[in-house]
C-alpha cells in the first residue's frame, strides 16, 4: 500500500467516523426533544416495577442513561422523586440505552456474517444489563442493598461541589449539530426529519466505514486493537470506562465498536469487558450532576447508579458465559432469515414499550 493510498484510507475513516458520530449525537438530540415526555414518565412512578419500566422507555426514547439519571437527580432535589422510587428508575436506565448499538448493527445487515457477528456485539450489552436486573431488582426491593451502599458513598462524599468535566466529542461534534437544528428549524415535523437524516447519515458513514476498515484488515489496526485496546478484560474494561467517562455517552462508546466486531477484528468475548466498563463511565455525569445540587438523597440516587453496576459486574463477570452465549445464539439466530430477524426486532421493541403501555392503562 502506498503512502497516498494510506493517507486517503486514513482520511476516509476520518471523516466516516466523525459522520457515524455526528450521526449518533444527533439521533439524541432528537431524540431528547422528548426529554419533557420523558421526565413527566418518570414523575408518574407509583410502585417499584413501574420505575424500572419507565426507566427503560424513558431511556429509550432520549437514548441517554446518564440523561436519563440526571433527570431523576433533578427530581430527587427538588422532591418530586424519593429514593425508593428512583432506584429502580436507575436500573432501567441501563436497559433502555443500548437501544442504539441495535441500529448502528443493522448497518451489516447485507452481510450474512458480518451481520451475526455485528448484531451479537449489539445485544450482548442487552442481555448483560437484563440478567443483572433480574437477580438485583428483587434484592434491592426486599433488602435494599444498592440504596444502603449508597448512602454509606454519599455520607463520604458529604459536601463535595459539582464539577464541570471537558467533552472533547461535544467541542468537535456540537457545532455542526447547532447548524444542523437552525437548518432543520425551517422544516415541518422537525424533529422527525432529523431522527430519519440522523439514520441516512448513520448507515452511510457505516458502509463507508466497514469498507475501509476491511480494506485495512490485516495492517496494523488489527494489531493496535489485539495488544493493546482489547489486549484482556482489564485492558478492555478500563477502556471503556475511560472512554464513557471522556464522552459522557456510553451509547457513543458502545456503538463506535460494532462496526469493528462486523468487521471481525473483535470478537463478542472481547467486547463484553469493554460494554461492563462503559457502564461504569456512564455513572461520572449524574454523579458530578449529583454533587452540584448539594442534596444529600440526590448525590444518594447517583451513587446507587454506580452500585448497581459494580455489583452486576461482580455478580456477573465470573459467569459471563451466560450474557456472551445468549448474544452469540440471538446473534446467529437472527442472522439466518429476514423472518428471524424481523421477529426479534419485533419482540425487541415490545419489551421496551408494551410494558409501559400497560401502566398506564390501569
Amino acid at each position: 500500500m502506498n503512502t497516498e493510498s494510506r493517507l486517503v484510507k486514513a482520511l476516509t475513516i476520518i471523516i466516516a467516523t466523525y459522520l457515524f458520530l455526528l450521526s449518533i449525537k444527533l439521533l439524541g438530540h432528537s431524540f431528547k426533544q422528548f426529554k419533557n415526555l420523558a421526565e413527566i414518565m418518570i414523575m408518574m412512578t407509583s410502585n417499584p416495577f413501574a420505575g424500572l419500566i419507565i426507566g427503560i422507555v424513558a431511556t429509550s426514547l432520549i437514548q441517554s442513561s446518564s440523561t436519563t439519571t440526571s433527570i431523576v437527580v433533578g427530581l430527587v432535589a427538588g422532591d418530586a422523586l424519593n429514593l425508593s422510587n428512583a432506584v429502580p428508575i436507575i436500573m432501567g436506565a441501563n436497559i433502555g440505552t443500548t437501544i442504539t448499538n441495535t441500529l448502528v448493527s443493522l448497518g451489516h445487515i447485507n452481510n450474512k456474517v458480518e451481520f451475526r457477528r455485528a448484531f451479537s456485539a449489539s445485544v450482548v450489552h442487552d442481555f448483560f444489563n437484563i440478567c443483572v436486573v433480574i437477580v438485583l431488582f428483587p434484592i434491592e426491593l426486599k433488602y435494599h442493598i444498592i440504596s444502603k451502599t449508597a448512602s454509606v458513598l454519599e455520607r463520604g462524599f458529604s459536601g463535595a461541589g459539582g464539577l464541570k468535566m471537558f467533552n472533547p466529542l461535544s467541542f468537535i461534534i456540537d457545532p455542526a449539530i447547532k447548524l444542523l437544528d437552525f437548518l432543520f428549524s425551517f422544516v415541518p415535523y422537525k424533529n422527525l426529519v432529523m431522527i430519519i437524516f440522523s439514520l441516512i447519515i448513520m448507515f452511510s458513514a457505516l458502509a463507508f466505514l466497514i469498507k475501509t476498515i476491511r480494506s485495512i484488515m490485516l495492517t496494523r489496526i488489527e494489531v493496535i486493537i489485539d495488544k493493546y485496546l482489547f489486549r484482556n478484560d482489564v485492558f478492555g474494561f478500563i477502556f471503556g470506562i475511560l472512554m464513557t467517562a471522556l464522552v459522557q455517552s456510553s451509547s457513543v462508546t458502545t456503538s463506535l465498536i460494532i462496526p469493528l466486531a462486523g468487521a471481525g477484528l473483535i470478537s463478542v468475548r472481547q467486547i463484553f469487558p469493554y460494554t461492563i466498563g462503559a457502564n461504569i463511565g456512564t455513572t461520572f455525569t449524574a454523579m458530578l450532576a449529583a454533587m452540584a445540587t448539594q442534596n444529600s438523597v440526590a448525590v444518594t440516587v447517583a451513587f446507587s447508579h454506580l452500585c448497581f453496576n459494580v455489583f452486576g459486574i461482580v455478580l456477573f463477570y465470573p459467569f459471563k458465559f451466560i450474557p456472551i452465549r445468549m448474544a452469540e445464539f440471538v446473534g446467529l439466530i437472527s442472522s439466518q432469515s429476514t423472518k428471524n430477524l424481523i421477529l426479534f426486532i419485533t419482540i425487541y421493541i415490545l419489551l421496551h414499550f408494551v410494558p409501559v403501555v400497560l401502566i398506564f392503562l390501569t
